[in-house]
């Protein structure tokens, strides 16, 4: 039988030339198959987004990091100008405002709207904002604020009733106009002035409702606070705008909105971003996904099936190696591009404008190093895959070609010699093995240390030099919805972020018996206990039990005891942590002590020496014996041996700095030369100051102070107290300050 000869027209001239054309366009199809594999996972999949700001903590950088920026203040004070309430309090409030799970959802809209604009589901880029769940809590907090004018700034005493009238008169008028009254008088007045004063601002309120708001108004005059009277009378003048700013504000907050979205495209144009470029990436996503990746696979194929049969015929294997290298080459391309795009991701950042606050701009730096870093890890991966299969095509090819040079050169040896062979393989193997998994990480190892308070080296400090981060009014948080809080996470996340001491104050809640007390610790006037004790328990009947509340139960509280067993849960989760919890004691100790016993947390007290001057132990020694929570009234303490009054064995700083600017060294309670030193670290205006807070809770401001007044007062600084803890870097800054204190 004849051998059937190659066809001719393989021997051709022009064969060579398109074979070569050929192996470029397979490469080119692979390369583009790649490429739209990776479109696939990142430009046109949600999740890729999400998984970035995630990893970049962009939700709480938002809050911690842009909104607290002094450069962002200019923005943010534009903004907040349209709304009836006082800058300190919408941003101390402002996770209660635009809550988290808000931001992420409406994120959610606009990743969902974009992946859209790129796969080619609508036509035209619209990134619209739903601002309605914003604006349905502006009204409540414009309320509270209204509600309680009383914690604005007051203007000095005014002793003259002539006065007086003349600047609540002026002062109503504002009131009734919707806006804050400017300039209150804080008066002292007798009995008839109140009734005086009372009088005229009760002459615009209908007859008929004068009766009811009469106790209210005198109350709030018997303590010289116009600012509560004033919010009293003002929602009911005739025609009276007083109380309805947050409604104007939000009619014009929707206005602006067109009907409560807001389309951001004009905005993000006006403020530099190119979304031209948005539109061009449009089109390549578009390409790629549709006729562009048709094609390769179309072309591709096509090019390998000439490839194969124009090959000299009764040599597959030399088919099978061209297919693998082109596979091989098609995979090389471009992973080399994404590894540069992971690699040499800077200079392809976009850069924000000048205008732009530094936080701002670093965020989105961070996201789009992260978005590149994805992108390139990837278009590995799909470009891992063709690849691999090349090389395993051209490893096949390769073996197939030698695997009988190999045959013929083992059976060349003897028996014994490929007995000795083998052998010696697999114990060289087996040796690998238990060396890698068994050997080596026992070489690698350490001894077992302890550690105390997350380092080792701290083991050695007594509990006296160590340094602690410390949360101020650790129980008021956004966490647990306390109006105006002065933290976010609640006592448990404060805690996991790093805080070893709270600041907290224990309570029972108000009874109208008691309520003068409380105000009198609020500084409200004595002559106010009677009146507004009335007012107040419209608002509420009291709830029996212990509490840890800021001045007021009724403005946010958390049951003591079980918080308490939550701080046990927490040190038993983590054995190698020493807290403090210093107690602003509104409760007596028998209370305290009881809290205690009940929430099991009697075997990790410690109880520090009777006196004041005796040496404290190491934190590795109160770890080992398992006495890890120091307990401090800042009262008297007692009766239990464990509760001790702070001020016997510390000191501290003043605590009531208007502004970054004030804050010094000055002593205050406890005097000089105790062992302990507390560094009150925060801005007190009309309440916590959440953008000072991004100020001083910077690492450097931190340790600025801190060593300035450790070298003032002779002591270093043991428990650094801020507000909201999760601004800037007050951790880091007690970290440095441990590690140099542990050399």
């Amino acid at each position: 039988m004849r051998r059937a000869r190659p066809a001719a027209w393989r021997h051709a001239r022009w064969v060579g030339p398109v074979r070569v054309l050929a192996c470029l366009v397979a490469v080119v199809c692979v390369t583009a198959l790649v490429g739209a594999a990776t479109l696939r996972a990142t430009v046109l999949e949600r999740g890729y987004y999400q998984a970035v700001l995630d990893d970049e903590r962009a939700y709480d950088r938002l809050y911690d990091e842009v909104l607290v920026d002094p450069r962002s203040r200019p923005v943010t004070r534009s903004l907040l100008s349209r709304l009836p309430v006082p800058e300190t309090v919408v941003t101390a409030n402002l996770k209660t405002v635009l809550p988290p799970t808000t931001v992420r959802q409406l994120t959610g809209e606009q990743i969902a709207a974009l992946t859209g604009y790129f796969r080619g589901d609508s036509r035209s880029l619209g990134v619209s904002v739903n601002l309605r769940p914003v604006l349905a809590n502006v009204g409540e907090l414009a309320q509270v604020y209204l509600g309680g004018l009383a914690s604005g700034e007051r203007a000095s005493p005014e002793a003259k009733v002539s006065a007086v009238l003349a600047r609540v008169d002026e002062a109503l008028d504002r009131v009734a106009a919707g806006r804050e009254p400017a300039g209150l008088p804080e008066v002292e007045l007798s009995d008839r002035a109140v009734d005086t004063v009372t009088s005229a601002l009760l002459s615009g309120v209908p007859a008929n409702e004068r009766a009811s708001l009469r106790p209210q108004v005198e109350g709030a005059l018997a303590a010289g606070d116009t600012g509560t009277a004033l919010a009293a009378v003002g929602p009911h003048l005739p025609g009276t705008k007083a109380g309805s700013g947050e409604e104007r504000s939000r009619r014009d907050l929707l206005r602006m909105a067109d009907g409560g979205r807001w389309n951001a495209v004009h905005d993000l144009r006006g403020a530099g971003v190119d979304t031209g470029a948005l539109e061009s990436a449009r089109a390549v996503t578009r390409l790629m996904q549709g006729p562009a990746q048709t094609l390769a696979v179309a072309v591709g194929l096509l090019a390998l099936v000439f490839l194969w049969v124009s090959g000299p015929p009764g040599r597959r294997t030399r088919g099978l190696r061209t297919a693998g290298w082109i596979l091989a080459v098609g995979g090389a391309l471009p992973a080399v591009a994404f590894w540069a795009v992971r690699h040499r991701a800077g200079d392809l950042l976009w850069q924000a404008p000048a205008s732009w606050p530094p936080s701002l701009a670093g965020l989105a730096e961070d996201l789009q190093r992260n978005a590149l870093a994805a992108l390139g890890t990837a278009g590995l991966s799909a470009a891992a895959v063709p690849l691999a299969a090349g090389a395993l095509l051209v490893t096949a090819a390769a073996v197939r070609e030698r695997h009988r040079a190999v045959r013929t050169a083992l059976r060349a040896l003897n028996r014994r010699t490929r007995t000795r062979l083998v052998g010696g393989t697999s114990a060289a193997v087996a040796a690998a093995v238990v060396f890698g998994v068994v050997l080596a990480p026992t070489a690698a190892g350490e001894p077992e240390r302890a550690h105390c308070n997350g380092s080792a080296q701290l083991c050695d400090l007594r509990y006296d030099e160590a340094a602690y981060l410390t949360t101020h009014n650790s129980m008021s948080s956004t966490a647990d919805r306390f109006i105006s809080p002065l933290q976010d996470g609640d006592i448990t996340t404060q805690l996991d972020d790093g805080a070893r001491a709270l600041l907290v104050d224990t309570h029972t809640w108000e009874p109208s018996d008691r309520i003068a007390e409380r105000l009198k610790v609020s500084d409200f006037a004595p002559g106010m206990q009677r009146k507004v004790a009335e007012v107040i328990d419209k608002a509420g009947p009291a709830r029996p039990g212990l509490w840890l509340c800021h001045a007021a139960c009724r403005a946010g509280a958390l049951p003591l005891v079980e918080t308490l067993r939550e701080i046990r849960v927490w040190l038993q989760q983590h054995p190698e942590e020493v807290v403090t919890l210093v107690v602003q004691n509104g409760i007596t100790g028998e209370q305290t002590a009881s809290a205690f016993r009940k929430a099991g947390l009697q075997d990790l007290l410690f109880t520090p020496d009777r006196d004041p001057e005796s040496p404290w132990p190491t934190l590795g020694e109160m770890v080992a014996g398992n006495k890890r929570l120091v307990v401090f009234s800042e009262g008297s303490g007692g009766p239990a041996g464990w509760y001790r009054g702070f001020y016997r064995y510390g000191m501290e700083t003043p605590y009531d700095f208007p502004d970054p600017g004030s804050m010094s060294c000055a002593p205050n309670r406890g005097g000089t030369g105790k062992r302990l030193f507390l560094l009150n670290h925060f801005i007190t205006d009309a309440g916590g100051s959440r953008l000072d807070a991004g100020e001083v809770n910077a690492k450097s401001f931190v340790l600025d102070r801190a060593r300035r007044c450790g070298a003032e007062r002779g002591r270093p600084v043991n428990f650094v107290a801020v507000d909201f803890a999760n601004l800037g870097d007050a951790r880091g800054a007690v970290d440095e300050m441990n590690a140099a204190r542990a050399r």
